[in-house]
């Protein structure tokens, strides 16, 4: 059996890819991201005890302590300059506030990518090289360690290490995805499921992995979503009128795209992504839940915000939007997307009537923005904030079993009332 884990796990860290992607929003993403994984089971990895750097803007060293030795690779990426070095499947046990920066490290940040594989990514204050990377042995009452040895360059003679043409495409691994889960990576539907015959609800919480999403108290957004993405399965399920699937059941990390595929591959009747925002400081205070559609123009600087934040998520695991296919902004004009955009619509003002009766609503609920995972042309989506981490109230709901059993059950009332009414007028179309 351990053979067969160390496969799975050396395999995970095969797959893993390391593409670049400018910083996401400094808001959304602290220095110490890396948290422990619950839904993991802490005896079946590798255990990293602790991460130090050492060393000035010439030369920086960077240590993380482990209970073995393991595998790993490294490199270099630009536009911004970062360092990211991928691992076999980890548990991190780091004392808080680990991620602070020193030296030729700005701060950085570490977490799952995907079943069998972690990451740890480190956010650069100008150019550098890789000198040397290492693992040592434990020997004389010290640890095994992985070392990473940076080395300050000149603009003009950085080259980076990890070219977009040599970075294999990164998919949850399917064999170890949840039951519950379907992968991005979604084959044609089956005849049993084709048989099923009931309208597929996807449900997205945001985040997850090496991503936390906001943090406040020590609470996690990427955990507070996770939560309430199970009780409306669990909902929906109990009521045995709709197939309901989740785009991640587990601390796992899901690129933005791939969300937006398990909707389109599973031909979805509707997608609901679940997230809680945070307001910087300096913004003043927020509170209330907000129910988010697709739109070219942001209906206000705060919607433009928070979309250009989430769209952005997907740099902490460093991927490349760039070299996404145009395929769905080219289709955006398409009367399909247009339909689509109504449909969301539609089902956002149902959800607001349902959940204003039972949960606090933000001042303006309705809102709209260009959002990346809301882009499926051919599917109705929307985004919920159930509410603002920042917010002292908000978070003592966002904790509450009980809020959260008001807010799931609004919820999937507004997700039946939508569909039912759809596919009764579909049917009658037919």
């Amino acid at each position: 059996m351990a053979s067969r884990r160390n496969q799975r796990v050396l395999l995970g860290c095969a797959l893993l890819c390391t593409a670049a992607l400018p910083c996401a929003d400094s808001s959304r993403l602290s220095a110490a991201e890396g948290q422990p994984q619950p839904s993991v089971a802490a005896t079946n990895f590798p255990i990293a005890s602790a991460a130090r750097l050492a060393g000035d803007g010439k030369h920086t060293r960077f240590i993380l302590d482990l209970d073995q030795t393991v595998t790993f690779r490294a490199g270099t990426l630009g536009d911004p300059y970062r360092v990211v070095v991928d691992v076999p499947q980890l548990n991190f046990q780091l004392p808080a506030g680990t991620g602070a920066g020193r030296g030729l490290v700005k701060a950085f940040r570490y977490g799952l990518v995907m079943p069998g594989g972690s990451r740890i990514v480190f956010d650069l204050a100008g150019p550098a090289k890789i000198a040397k990377s290492y693992v040592l042995e434990a020997a004389n009452n010290q640890p095994a360690r992985l070392v990473l040895e940076l080395e300050e360059v000149e603009r003009t003679a950085f080259v980076p290490t990890l070219a977009p043409e040599n970075r294999p495409e990164l998919r949850p691994a399917i064999a170890d995805a949840p039951p519950a889960t379907v992968p991005a990576a979604t084959t044609p539907e089956t005849a049993q499921q084709k048989a099923d015959g009931r309208p597929i609800v996807v449900i997205d919480p945001g985040h997850g992995g090496i991503d936390n999403g906001t943090q406040s108290s020590g609470e996690s957004e990427k955990n507070l979503v996770l939560a309430f993405g199970r009780a409306l399965r669990e909902r929906l399920e109990k009521a045995g009128k709709y197939r309901v699937v989740m785009t991640r059941d587990d601390d796992t990390f899901i690129p933005l795209n791939d969300r937006v595929k398990v909707a389109r591959n599973l031909k979805a009747a509707l997608f609901v992504s679940i997230h809680a925002d945070a307001l910087p400081k300096a913004e003043g205070d927020a509170q209330g839940a907000t129910i988010y559609t697709l739109s070219d123009k942001a209906s206000d600087a705060e919607a433009q915000r928070l979309a250009d934040a989430e769209n952005r998520a997907d740099a902490i695991a460093g991927f490349n939007l760039a070299e996404e296919p145009t395929d769905v902004a080219d289709i955006l004009i398409d009367l399909t997307q247009r339909e689509t955009r109504t449909f969301s619509s539609r089902f956002a003002r149902i959800l607001m009537g349902e959940m204003k009766s039972t949960v606090r609503m933000h001042k303006h609920p309705l809102k709209s923005a260009g959002f990346r995972v809301l882009k499926a042309p051919d599917v109705p989506s929307v985004l919920v904030e159930i509410g603002y981490v920042s917010n002292k109230g908000d978070l003592e709901h966002l904790v509450s079993e009980g809020w959260r059993s008001k807010a799931v059950g609004s919820m999937a009332q507004a997700i039946d009332g939508f569909l039912t009414k759809r596919m009764a007028t579909a049917g009658s179309s037919n």
